[in-house]
């Protein structure tokens, strides 16, 4: 495949790459909008596979074959449930490969990179005789010598770039990986003068990177590869575990400015423009979502967010349990209904049940939404994702700024497997780690009920003084046999 052609297959893969995200802002276009990605993904790779700079077809196979048949294995494994520490260990993979490439041409540069350098080098050892190199390198290349200090510095600076923003997501998903799973404690890390510290590892990279520019080589670039792993896994450990669907979007935005500076390095255009699409979508993403949580953009990067300021506000009261024919017969009379679904439902994988719970329910003459938050769940856009797995119509579900208004109005809210984001302590007590966070305020509703599996904290360790009031009734249970067991009493 000649090399006109597979810019002009990259260009119609970067048109269906934006097709796909600006469709994924709608429901209804969402699944054509997938179908963009996956055209333009196949028509990326093969345009890739089938292009002039590939010559070891058989080493590629090999490796397609066995990151392929890694991927099937995985794809069948993972449950839904488990995504978001997937995403978070899939972004690892990115960052390393961002590591693996500027190491490589660091090593063994690109041939014309390599002649220039080389050339350099050598009109430096001969004082400058013009002639003693031009054989060596060409005609062609010699036209483009009074360029050559200023294209070498461009290709050390993303070199360097590369594997810092690489070696940043790597270690960054791979902790985020760990506290997502559980394998890691969720609660923020927060080291003594730890912004001291991520100063200090600035400023040597920043170092580093003038030695590297001026023939350090490896010797630069592997101090500053040790720095960057440490920073990026010092980031994401400060940050605590209410903050954690915005880390995955961060590290998400990072993977693609980590590919956007790998494309440079390969010469790649797609690569760049991909890299730049995920890059930006996923930083906008994360600002969004540090809006929805009333956090600064900088200070959640940054880390140090998630932990108590102070002494936590006293809860008086204590949980008052009910069963299921309880909520059953409150479900009967009320005449409107909000469902406040969390990872609780994932887990469970109660989100059939609920969406049957919710069918007969409105068969009965009753209105039935969902509220959903911004970052419900583990992952943005969690929520939404199971609901609609679960036939639940689009119209039915509602995010926080449409729904805070009618609680008020709300004969029961269920509250499924969701701590953090109805917890009324962010209103109420500014030592809260999620103090000042928007919430989804159910506790102004007529009936409350909450359906947990015990009396535990939940993920990111915050008590939830919802539990405690008097309007709210603990249904204790697996979500889904809780949810079952309903259905058992409604027809």
């Amino acid at each position: 495949m000649s090399f006109g052609l597979v810019q002009a297959i990259y260009v119609a893969a970067s048109v269906l790459f934006i097709l796909a995200l600006g469709g994924l802002s709608n429901q209804e276009k969402a699944k054509r909008a997938i179908w963009y990605g996956i055209v333009g993904m196949g028509l990326a790779v093969l345009a890739t596979v089938l292009g002039p700079q590939v010559q070891s077809y058989w080493l590629l196979i090999i490796m397609v074959a066995i990151g392929g048949g890694l991927g099937v294995v995985v794809a069948q494994r993972v449950e839904m449930t488990e995504m978001p520490q997937l995403v978070a260990a899939l972004h690892s993979f990115v960052g390393l490969a961002a590591v693996f490439i500027g190491i490589n041409s660091t090593i063994s540069p690109p041939p014309e990179m390599a002649g220039m350098i080389q050339a350099t080098k050598m009109l430096s050892a001969n004082g400058g005789d013009m002639a003693a190199i031009s054989g060596m390198i060409g005609v062609d290349l010699m036209k483009q010598f009074d360029d050559f200090g200023a294209l070498i510095a461009i290709h050390e600076i993303e070199v360097f770039i590369g594997v810092f923003i690489g070696a940043i997501t790597f270690t960054g998903s791979i902790v985020a990986f760990g506290k997502l799973s559980g394998k890691i404690d969720g609660k923020a890390l927060i080291l003594p003068m730890r912004h001291t510290w991520n100063i200090i590892g600035v400023v040597a990279t920043f170092i580093l990177l003038i030695l590297f520019m001026n023939g350090a080589g490896m010797w630069a670039l592997i101090p500053m590869l040790l720095i960057a792993l440490a920073i990026g896994a010092h980031l994401v450990l400060a940050i605590g575990g209410a903050d954690m669907p915005v880390v995955v979007s961060m590290l998400n935005s990072y993977s693609g400015w980590a590919a956007a500076a790998t494309g440079f390095l390969l010469g790649n255009d797609l690569l760049i423009v991909v890299g730049a699409l995920v890059g930006s979508s996923g930083a906008i993403l994360s600002y969004i979502m540090c809006k929805a949580m009333n956090r600064e953009f900088l200070a959640v990067i940054l880390g140090g967010f998630g932990g108590p300021t102070g002494p936590a506000m006293e809860i008086e009261g204590e949980q008052i349990a009910i069963d299921a024919d309880g909520v059953a017969a409150a479900l009967e009379d009320a005449d409107s209904v909000i469902i406040v679904p969390g990872y609780g439902m994932a887990v469970a994988q109660a989100q059939q049940s609920v969406s049957e719970l919710t069918r007969r329910l409105r068969a009965a003459g009753k209105e039935v939404r969902f509220g959903i938050h911004p970052v419900a769940g583990r992952l943005p856009g969690h929520m939404n994702v199971l609901l609609a797995e679960a036939k639940v119509p689009y119209d039915y579900v509602l995010e926080m700024d449409e729904i805070n208004d009618d609680f008020p109005e709300t004969d029961v809210v269920i509250v499924i497997g969701s701590n953090d984001i109805v917890n009324p302590a962010a209103q109420e007590d500014p030592n809260s780690p999620i103090a000042g966070m928007p919430v989804l305020e159910v506790w102004k509703a007529k009936q409350v009920f909450v359906s947990k599996r015990g009396q535990g904290t939940g993920y990111s360790g915050i008590e939830n003084p919802l539990f405690f009031k008097e309007n709210t009734r603990m249904f204790y249970g697996d979500a889904k046999a809780s949810v079952d067991a309903l259905l058992q009493r409604i027809s």
